[in-house]
């Protein structure tokens, strides 16, 4: 397969109806799939790449502007296209932010950066960056017994006895509790998960099917798999996902899956909008300053925001680094890092053979962070349950508070790290004991 990768292009035009969000391009999509989940389908229209292969978002700035009366931001918009020699690529309203962002694209013979410094201290704009690429945190797999060919796979869990899970079911099982996936896509259809997703919604729209995605199918059931329709057992098995494809996989049909500045606003936006009550972001990259003022603004509105963490001097450490949100890194299946954290890390959970649901009706093992932090996005959901009026830092104490010690690699440059225990969380918050 080539290792190209897959251009994302539009959001669907499910996204048309959203209240207050209004792209002006066309060629959007959109289908029904089963239990109402609005599903990708043919594309109708000239669909614009709003944002394609890296050599294309090299060329691409991504500008805001404040609030202000819709004709004020076409006006303007058309301003800035003239006075900076720039074409609009997209432009849509944020309803998180009350503010327009805008794609332009650039003439030859400039670079982002040197259109960045042009734009910057320009009145009319909020804000003005490159478009920026991020990684989902999944490592290549390695060599494993696959699962049995029927029955429950409960034995197999090893990272959910690690958390406890069992007992942490008799308390919680985070039932109604809203948890927005952003990831790539989801196999809605998968019998763990069919009953799980409250809706989907393709930000991407790229070659690959939504269904067929593999991290995203993963994520989702370590966080909600039931396995009173399936086999395996997810951390809050009466969760409602929201699958927010932002990601897509590459290469093409692999577990590691790339995103951007641009189909990661559209997402962490609607999960706003969506009232979430959890996100999960089992990925990473640079620092991003829209990314960076959405997710503010949805912890802001009471949204715990749980990141993956790179390993130190890995792939970047947006969104984990963020104040208040919680970042996870991976441990192993005999309770010890698996590799040295950060001097910012204070969460782990297993991220070690993590078996979870696939695309396909099927399953597999899965190791990395990605995992780690979607364990303590389900265990999020098994507090709000109990108490919905918690807020992120309440979350965060609580499953620092209910954590136990972990065993640290020498030469770590924090050993303050504490492993996760869902039960322990629960009855913490409950005032009971596991």
């Amino acid at each position: 397969m080539s290792s190209q990768r897959q251009p994302p292009a539009l959001a669907f035009a499910a996204l048309l109806g959203l209240a207050g969000c209004a792209l002006i391009l066309t060629g959007c999509a959109s289908g029904g799939g089963p239990s109402g989940v609005a599903l990708p389908g043919s594309a109708r229209g000239n669909a614009v790449s709003a944002v394609n292969a890296p050599e294309v978002t090299a060329r691409q700035v991504m500008v805001t502007l404040r609030t202000a009366p819709p004709f004020v931001w076409t006006q303007t918009t058309r301003e800035i296209e003239l006075n900076y020699r720039l074409r609009t690529v997209a432009a849509w309203t944020m309803d998180a932010l009350g503010e327009r962002c805008i794609i332009y694209g650039i003439e030859a013979n400039r670079s982002a950066a040197q259109v960045v410094r042009q734009l910057t201290g320009d009145p009319r704009v909020g804000t003005v960056q490159v478009i920026q690429t991020f990684e989902t945190l999944a490592e290549s797999p390695a060599p494993a017994a696959p699962p049995p060919a029927s029955g429950a796979y409960s034995r197999l869990q090893r990272w959910a006895e690690m958390l406890h899970l069992t007992s942490a079911h008799r308390l919680a099982t985070g039932r109604g509790v809203r948890v927005a996936v952003v990831d790539t896509g989801v196999d809605v259809g998968h019998p763990d998960l069919k009953n799980r997703i409250k809706q989907a919604t393709d930000f991407v729209h790229g070659n690959q099917p939504f269904t067929s995605d593999i991290h995203g199918t993963a994520v989702a059931g370590t966080i909600a798999a039931d396995e009173s329709e399936g086999r395996v057992v997810g951390v809050a098995p009466e969760a409602e996902i929201f699958a927010f494809k932002a990601c897509w996989p590459q290469p093409p049909g692999s577990r590691q899956a790339v995103c951007n500045s641009y189909t990661l606003a559209l997402a962490i936006n609607q999960a706003i909008v969506e009232r979430a009550q959890v996100m999960n972001l089992s990925l990473a990259g640079p620092d991003d300053p829209l990314l960076g003022r959405l997710l503010k603004n949805a912890m802001a509105r009471g949204i715990t925001v749980v990141a993956a963490e790179a390993p130190a001097g890995g792939k970047g450490a947006f969104p984990a680094a963020l104040d208040g949100v919680i970042g996870v890194v991976a441990a192993d299946l005999d309770g010890g890092l698996r590799a040295p954290a950060s001097a910012r890390s204070r969460l782990a959970a297993p991220g070690v053979d993590v078996l979870s649901t696939a695309p396909n009706n099927s399953y597999d093992f899965f190791t990395g962070s990605s995992f780690a932090a979607a364990e303590v996005s389900g265990i999020a959901a098994l507090l709000l349950e109990h108490n919905p009026k918690l807020t992120p830092a309440q979350v965060r104490e609580t499953l620092l508070k209910s954590a136990r010690p972990i065993r640290t690699q020498p030469g770590d440059p924090d050993p303050d790290v504490g492993l996760v225990d869902a039960c322990a969380a629960v009855a913490h918050l409950a005032g009971g004991t596991c």
